[in-house]
């Protein structure tokens, strides 16, 4: 069954998420940026951005590093970026972290080797999200073997999450526009987000408004 629904969705679904994705990240990553994808897959989303931004350079690390990529990657045991410190513009995450059973390592490593990190996963709020995102992921992952822990945060936990790290999110948008109609309005609706955060360290003003100013504590 997940073969049969992973071959539909892989069909109709992964061709326009990939290149919707690249659309926005190319837009977000800064001129002539180093940039680190963690947890690259095949590179594909980030051939993409490079083929719209060639001013940008983009590498990947990967657990396990697939026999053809379409950007340089190197493989990491999942906690460890095997780079120095600021050694990147930019870290990206594409849909891993909910992969993890805690995002907060990786993030550690992000903040430690990039001065931004440009964040894409899921907001886990609202009726039958979990269920929802839960499909999401099944169907698009499971046939390719791809570790399933469906652990997806609400905006509350990434704010408590991004606070102990003393990361701010800088810009936020929850309208990425992933599915088409009719499946958009199940699949979209505030279940996705991509944001730009950076170090508190770095930064003096807070413009998480967007991810912490809606929400009742």
């Amino acid at each position: 069954m997940a073969g049969v629904v992973g071959s539909v969705h892989d069909k109709l679904v992964h061709t326009r998420r990939v290149k919707r994705l690249a659309e926005l990240f190319a837009a977000l990553i800064p001129q002539g940026s180093q940039v680190l994808d963690v947890g690259c897959g095949d590179g594909m989303i980030d051939r993409l951005i490079m083929d719209q931004r060639p001013d940008l350079s983009i590498q990947g690390v990967e657990i396990s590093v697939r026999n053809e990529t379409r950007v340089p990657v190197m493989p990491f045991d999942g906690l460890n970026i095997p780079y120095p410190n600021i050694s990147f513009d930019i870290v990206m995450f594409v849909d891993v972290l909910h992969h993890t059973s805690d995002p907060t390592p990786l993030l550690r490593e992000a903040k430690r080797v990039g001065k931004i990190i440009l964040l894409k996963d899921h907001l886990c709020d609202g009726l039958f999200a979990h269920s929802t995102l839960s499909f999401m992921d099944w169907a698009g992952n499971a046939h390719h073997g791809v570790p399933l822990p469906y652990h997806y945060l609400s905006k509350r936990k990434w704010n408590s999450v991004l606070s102990d790290l003393d990361l701010k999110i800088m810009d936020m948008n929850e309208s990425l526009g992933l599915y088409q109609a009719p499946a958009s309005w199940l699949f979209d609706r505030g279940l996705h987000f991509i944001a730009r955060i950076e170090s508190g360290t770095r930064r003096t003003k807070d413009l998480s408004r967007a991810f912490v100013l809606d929400q009742v504590f």
